[in-house]
């Protein structure tokens, strides 16, 4: 007996990196899935793959997470399919990385819309039906950027505090009626954006990065989706509004 049989899950961001991680865990576990991404042949790629590898049911959902309108559609469309969807990952999101003063206003929105709110425009859209049953577990994928600054790195960390801060509000908000809210804050995962990042540094660069890691070596989208299996799972009924770190402990270094 898998460890999320009988369940059906909603993952956001999950035709690459760690939504698709993600996704092929909970199915290995025995979960239903509604597969959303806003990327229409990955999404048709990553639910015909899952469903040859699982034999679970699986539906793809082209949905933008920035807008609330795409999200409420994706959500009744997912909920037709598979029923009442139980547990939600959010994994949609976009790096974006500048100077504040070099920060223009579609940057900004964009930044915002797609990390903070498009978690907040899935869970308000499936909150109500949570709240009714009295179940319902949500784990987001916030980041080490929630955590520490970075230089050059504006606004992204505005959003990525904010939606730790969205998790421990909502988290201490309803756990008297049954539901979790819990963050993931990975630091350097081997998604494809940050492949494409390091394939751009030179080999001495590329080197120095990894060697700033205590455990000297990058981290794996699956490593992140074995923590989200926890968190959705029964096994963490009694953590809730709590963020985890798999950064390979390199936040907690002090010179660099």
């Amino acid at each position: 007996m898998g460890r999320l049989a009988g369940r059906t899950a909603l993952i956001t961001g999950a035709a690459s990196g760690i939504g698709l991680a993600t996704a092929r865990r909970f199915a290995a576990e025995g979960a239903d899935l509604a597969l959303l991404d806003r990327a229409p042949y990955a999404l048709a790629q990553a639910r015909e793959c899952i469903e040859q590898e699982s034999g679970r049911r699986v539906v793809g959902v082209e949905a933008d997470v920035a807008e609330a309108d795409s999200v409420t559609r994706a959500v009744a469309e997912a909920g037709a399919a598979l029923g009442a969807l139980q547990l939600v990952v959010n994994a949609a999101g976009v790096n974006v990385f500048s100077d504040p003063l070099a920060t223009d206003e579609a940057s900004w929105r964009r930044c915002l819309a797609i990390n903070l709110e498009g978690a907040w425009h899935v869970i308000q859209a499936l909150l109500p039906e949570m709240l009714a049953r009295g179940y319902g577990h949500v784990v987001n994928i916030a980041s080490v950027h929630g955590h520490k600054i970075i230089p050059g790195a504006f606004p992204y960390p505005v959003a990525k505090h904010g939606l730790i801060g969205l998790t421990r509000a909502l988290g201490i908000e309803y756990a008297a009626r049954g539901l979790r809210f819990n963050s993931i804050s990975p630091g350097l995962i081997r998604t494809p954006s940050a492949q494409k990042w390091l394939d751009g540094l030179d080999a001495a660069e590329r080197q120095r990065q990894i060697a700033l890691l205590p455990c000297q070596r990058i981290g794996e989208a699956e490593e992140v989706a074995n923590t989200a299996l926890f968190l959705a799972s029964d096994e963490a009924r009694f953590i809730n509004a709590t963020d985890i770190l798999i950064d390979g402990g390199r936040s907690q270094v002090y010179h660099t």
